[in-house]
């Protein structure tokens, strides 16, 4: 009888994990089944450039079942678990609940972003994680400029023309270097706005932005942003937000419509309900250095979801980077295989390829292989390191032609807003209702 292997979640991991056990798995030997609740994979790296405009966003993603010829996928949310019985809980998207029973379960369910209570975050920010969230800034940005444009006082346009990014991280400093380009190059089609000019700011808590890189190379980027008029704000954090304000500590107000949250992530909610063993600390589910969950059978976690040790020091986790999890995926399922014919799993290891932080505007910083790169070299870098990263030839060659095309035509500067999302037919203006609930800071 076949093997039955069961991926919870699409994502790097998941899906390399997938890609891999098609390859190394004798045919119809086992039957391979992934369950994702959406039919494909977001390459997270490319979520500020469709923000910015600098690439159409289907080209941000990898359909699932392009890239998979012999995996089942079952389109559904993980819900739950129940490892005494082998089983995984899902609910499809019709609403009907399933168990998978498995022989092997892969955990990879990813991250979700990291939320404080502070008042009125909730309501008001907006989130980097996801595709729906960066169409949604991009549209907020266009939204942003056209009100403003139509505002007579200086005070209450300077308000929808003010950007504050919270966290420092990657998404945090690619996302506000992106968008700020994608702002600046419309400007000129806003002549009030032109005038007037917008302003983003970022905040950190940490006393310095990315603290992932070296440290010439964080300078190097800050003196960048700071060129371009962005202002820093290290070693302060928000208090609180409202639709048309953000509080910074010590009390400074600043009027602002848009405030985009990118202060971390964490494991997604559903890890709580897998009855798997939890760090701690990260509430990441506890696997040894072969990938495999702590005393309980057939189970395997990766990504951001487990607390995967790191072969430098092994009291903390792998980073929660694209590059490990795709590795993580791959070691995964070639432990699996080895589970199955009653061998040996293999530990993990990595070396870090390294680290790219596009900067827009053909700029960049990048460390590779203990060589340190910014400028023009490094968005160099950036690009053609996710160009080989993106699965699948045909979307290679739609970002290519992507970026080919906003060199030389720059970017397109409509609002979509409801794109997807059309109102009633009985409706009698539409259009003027949604321009009321963005006027009231929904």
């Amino acid at each position: 009888m076949a093997w039955n292997i069961v991926i919870a979640g699409g994502g790097f991991g998941g899906l390399e994990a997938a890609r891999r056990l098609e390859r190394r798995l004798p045919h119809n030997s086992a039957q391979v089944t992934l369950v994702s609740d959406q039919n494909f994979m977001l390459y997270t790296p490319l979520l500020p450039g469709a923000a910015a405009g600098t690439l159409e966003p289907r080209h941000a993603v990898v359909p699932l079942r392009e890239q998979l010829h012999h995996t089942h996928l079952r389109l559904g949310s993980v819900t739950g678990a129940d490892p005494a019985r082998k089983v995984l809980n899902v609910t499809t998207g019709d609403g009907r609940e399933q168990e998978l029973p498995y022989d092997h379960l892969i955990v990879s369910v990813g991250s979700v972003s990291r939320t404080l209570p502070i008042p009125g975050l909730a309501e008001h920010a907006v989130g980097m994680k996801t595709l729906p969230e960066a169409i949604a800034l991009r549209n907020r940005l266009l939204q942003s400029l056209e009100i403003a444009e139509g505002i007579d006082d200086p005070t209450d346009r300077a308000e929808w023309l003010t950007f504050v990014f919270v966290g420092a991280g990657y998404a945090g400093l690619e996302g506000l270097a992106e968008l700020q380009d994608f702002a600046v190059d419309l400007l000129d089609r806003y002549p009030r706005c032109r005038d007037q000019g917008v302003r983003f700011v970022l905040v950190e808590a940490r006393d310095r932005v990315m603290p992932e890189i070296p440290e010439s190379l964080a300078d190097f980027a800050v003196r960048e942003l700071k060129a371009r008029g962005i202002e820093i704000r290290t070693g302060t954090t928000i208090d609180a937000m409202t639709a048309s304000t953000a509080t910074l500590a010590g009390g400074e107000v600043l009027p602002c419509r848009t405030v985009v949250w990118t202060a971390g992530v964490k494991p997604s909610p559903v890890v709580k309900r897998l009855g798997l063993p939890l760090d701690e600390r990260s509430g990441r589910i506890v696997v040894d250095r072969t990938l495999r969950v702590t005393g309980v059978d057939g189970v395997w976690a990766i990504g951001d979801a487990a607390h995967v040790p790191d072969p430098l020091d092994l009291d903390s986790p792998a980073p929660p980077t694209a590059q490990h999890a795709i590795r993580q995926g791959r070691k995964v399922a070639e432990n699996v295989v080895r589970a199955l014919s009653d061998r040996a799993p293999g530990t993990f290891t990595y070396k870090t390829l390294g680290v790219f932080v596009d900067l827009g505007r053909g700029k960049a910083v990048a460390s590779t292989m203990g060589l340190r790169w910014r400028g023009v070299p490094a968005w160099f870098l950036a690009r053609t390191y996710h160009l080989a990263s993106m699965p699948g030839t045909k979307r290679k060659v739609r970002l290519v032609a992507d970026w080919t095309v906003g060199l030389f035509f720059g970017r397109d500067g409509s609002e979509l807003g409801r794109l997807g999302h059309p109102g009633r037919l009985d409706t009698p203006d539409r259009i003027a209702l949604e321009r009321e609930s963005i006027g009231a800071g929904d």
